[in-house]
């Protein structure tokens, strides 16, 4: 199947793992980790150990065969079993050695999941940094705020990207307490008692999580899906974050707003028909991620109403829910990443658009200005009635004050050309863009020991 938006604009190392190929060597991988580690106790026989190792690889599987097998078992593993067991009579005595069919499923998806994680948390700090220097650069980039879609009050560019990036770093914050519960070993036999591994079972889970560089736990998760469910949700929320950036993207390079721009170039975002055109492609192809991202986290829901010990369908929609929620997710971080990069931004046209509607965008500050002296309540019903005005006559908001304001308001306030002037009016926003920026360093400086831990 080829999904256009996940395999055109989606991160191609993401899917990769998620390849037919890969769920195989990490089944493999898991079954060798435990003769080894089975060998290691005792349990198992050093040369059973051996000969799984030798036959428990990629190159031996005919992966045809599996897919037909499963079909018919309902599962892969048994049928990777079968091939195991004809290649090597040896192995066949041992592998697979008191553990269970989504034993071996569960630990191989807890290895994808966590390379998936891995890599969506460096895109994701290659996206913060991109965050942290757009919030650097343009800390001082006055343009309109909008509410409800309309001019509200003055901000800066760098404000709005530091709003975007502590959003960001509270999600790598997430992603990493979520990787903790969710990239663990599953090794508990049929119904999740162990009994099958035996009196050491504990240990084998412990020493196998250890092979593998997996977290270990000692209460069964065959039906506790809350762990991948959490996971899901987090990259979810990134994504969506992702699209938040992109919606802006779309609405600030109407040519009407005229703000930033995606980055051109030999029929970038070009029409098949309308030659001017130069849409905001990445942006959009974003937006869709995002979108397909929330739809497949949806998905895990309903599977954690799997009952009793095992599932009866709710596991099975794990099996592509899970892949496509990282690869969704991953697509939409490195394509937020390559559109923040390639972003034109125009100052110039920001300030131009504090002018809209006669600046009227300066009301609040004036109002507050008149509050000094006169209460607030008051302050806000001459400026709305100045506002109004404005609007009717066609005036700017000094114009409009100006003729409305009885000459003792206008004596008491400071004066106009400070008042309306959107640079005097941005409040915290220096320091909001210093303080996201004081966030996300330290999380940005423990990128490689995180992803280092199991």
């Amino acid at each position: 199947m080829f999904l256009p938006l996940v395999d055109v604009f989606g991160d191609d190392e993401t899917t990769s793992l998620f390849s037919e190929e890969s769920y195989v060597a990490v089944w493999l991988e898991v079954e060798r980790a435990l003769g080894r580690v089975q060998a290691r106790l005792g349990i198992i026989p050093a040369e059973a150990a051996a000969a799984i190792d030798r036959a428990a690889v990629p190159g031996a599987v005919d992966l045809a065969a599996l897919r037909e097998r499963s079909l018919v078992v309902g599962y892969p593993i048994l049928p990777l079993l079968e091939q195991i067991e004809r290649a090597s009579p040896e192995a066949a005595r041992h592998v697979h050695w008191g553990a269970t069919t989504q034993d071996i499923m569960d630990t191989g998806l807890a290895l994808l999941v966590g390379r998936a994680l891995d890599r969506i948390e460096a895109l994701a700090c290659g996206f913060g940094d991109e965050l942290a220097r757009t919030a650097e650069e343009h800390r001082t980039t006055v343009m309109p705020g909008r509410t409800h879609a309309q001019p509200a009050v003055p901000i800066t560019f760098g404000g709005k990207a530091a709003v975007w990036l502590a959003e960001l770093t509270r999600h790598v914050e997430r992603l990493r307490a979520a990787r903790k519960r969710a990239v663990v070993v599953q090794l508990f036999g049929a119904a999740g008692t162990a009994a099958a591994l035996g009196p050491r079972s504990r240990d084998v889970r412990r020493e196998v999580a250890a092979e593998l560089g997996l977290g270990t736990v000692d209460v069964p998760w065959h039906t506790a899906r809350d762990g991948l469910a959490e996971v899901a949700f987090v990259l979810a929320a990134l994504a969506s974050t992702c699209g938040k950036l992109a919606r802006e993207v779309v609405d600030l390079s109407r040519p009407e707003i005229g703000e930033v721009r995606e980055e051109g170039g030999d029929l970038r975002g070009a029409s098949s028909t309308m030659p001017q055109k130069a849409n905001p492609i990445g942006s959009e192809a974003i937006v869709g991620l995002s979108l397909l991202a929330a739809q497949y986290a949806g998905t895990m829901l309903p599977a954690m109403h799997a009952a009793h010990e095992r599932a009866a369908g709710e596991w099975q929609a794990e099996w592509d829910a899970v892949p496509l929620v990282c690869a969704t997710a991953a697509g939409a971080v490195a394509g937020a990443q390559r559109v923040l990069a390639g972003l034109s931004v125009f100052p110039a046209r920001m300030r131009a658009n504090l002018s809209v509607e006669g600046g009227a965008i300066m009301a609040e500050a004036a109002m507050m200005a008149i509050a000094l002296t006169g209460g607030r309540a008051d302050a806000h019903a001459l400026v709305s009635e100045a506002s109004s005005f404005a609007r009717r006559e066609e005036l700017t908001l000094r114009e409009a004050l100006e003729r409305t304001l009885s000459p003792e308001v206008l004596a008491a306030m400071p004066p106009l050309d400070r008042v309306l002037d959107p640079s005097s009016y941005l409040g915290e926003s220096d320091a909001i863009v210093a303080v996201a920026l004081a966030a996300w360093e330290p999380v940005r400086r423990d990128a490689g020991a995180e992803r280092s831990r199991p």
